[in-house]
Formats: C-alpha cells, structure tokens, sequence
C-alpha cells in the first residue's frame, strides 16, 4: 500500500504491474484464504491494492469498504470490484484517517499493507476507532523475523526495500505493534513463507480483538 504523496510513474504504473506478478503466487492465495475466513458484516480494508482479497472472502462478509491511495492500483481494481458478488464501495484515501464513524465495521482487514503504512500505530487505532466493540482484525503481514541473524540482514535491506517497493518496510514487528494498539491476537500463526528469502518472507497470519479498557 503506497501512503505518500500522489503516486509518480514508478508507483502508479509499473509497481501495480509487479504487484501483480507477485499476488498471483499460489502459497499467498491460501494463505489470504486462511487469514479472511473468520470475517463478517462490513468489512473495512486498508491497502485495497488490485482486490486480491475479493475472491477469498466468505459468504457472511455484507460489504467491503476498500481504502487505497495509489490510483494505479485501483485502476487494477476496478475489474475485480465489477465482477464482485459482494458490494465494495472503493475510497482513495489512506489509513491513518478512515472517513468512517465509530464502531462502524465488524471486521477490519490488512493483508500486506501494514509494512508500508507511513505510520503503522496511527492505522491500527484508526481500525480500532472504526470497529465494533465485538469487531476482529484481520491479519496478513510480513514482518520482522525473530532470528537474529535474519533480522540483521532485514535492517541492512530496508532502506533498498523502501525504495524498490513504494515504502515497504522489511523490519516491523506486526505482531508486537498490533498488541501494542488496542488489540489481542485470540488466533495467530507466523512462519517462513517457502518461495521468498527468509529477509522477506516472515508472515504473521491471524485474528485479534478489541482490548477493552479498564474502567
């Protein structure tokens, strides 16, 4: 998910071409299909992308609320949402600032999208504000790795990573910023995906709660 300022070439044209390439490999389809079965209701989704998520929703999902900020992705999109059984009204817009009510969603979504968010903490309390007490987010994040010695080449890489890939970070612990805004995993799996290097391919896959506050 691209959350700067207004796409340039690279970002509007030819990384929505790579993203492609890359969302089309078969272990990544399963896996969003694993990550999307518990959700339901409305749904809100940063980092929209080209739809990808659109095929692996289940039946109980009512709506789709899919936030984007680079318009070369949604250009890509823009078939998949037509040919969608489910209803999905597609904002430009960012996660750091959902134009959405309080307690509006039962489910929250970010597949691959929290390594790129300008700021990660401010998006997680956006998702938090705009579900429902009851709601559960969805996860699907690359991240950083707990072995040393791939988290040091993971730091080296990042600012290479950063640039090649529209703001993606290869060194963020998904799981420690996720429980660190507002939220408990009540399902979580994390593991070497089998095709990218070890740098890249540290996935967390799961579900959280709202942790409600003590009153």
């Amino acid at each position: 998910m691209l959350n700067r300022r207004r796409a340039g070439f690279y970002e509007r044209r030819f990384f929505p071409w790579l993203n492609e390439k890359l969302v089309a490999d078969p272990d990544l389809k399963k896996s969003r299909a694993e990550a999307l079965a518990p959700a339901r209701g409305r749904v809100v989704e940063i980092g929209f992308g080209s739809g990808s998520n659109l095929p692996h929703y289940p039946p109980p999902v009512q709506s789709i609320a899919a936030i984007e900020p680079n318009e070369g992705m949604i250009d890509y999109a823009r078939p998949q949402i037509r040919s969608s059984h489910i209803p999905v009204d597609l904002i430009v817009g960012e996660a750091e600032s959902l134009p959405f009510a309080d307690r509006s969603f039962d489910t929250a979504v970010s597949t691959l999208t929290l390594c790129s968010v300008l700021d990660p903490a401010r998006a997680l309390d956006e998702l938090r504000r705009v579900l429902r007490d009851d709601g559960r987010l969805i996860v699907l994040e690359h991240g950083l790795s707990p072995d040393p010695n791939v988290a040091r080449w993971q730091h080296r890489l990042n600012g290479l990573e950063k640039i090649v890939a529209c703001g993606c970070h290869l060194n963020r612990p998904i799981s420690q910023l996720i429980e660190h805004h507002g939220f408990r995993f009540d399902a979580v799996r994390t593991f070497y995906a089998p095709k990218p290097p070890r740098t890249h391919g540290w996935v967390t896959v799961g579900s959280a709660v709202k942790v409600q506050p003590i009153t």
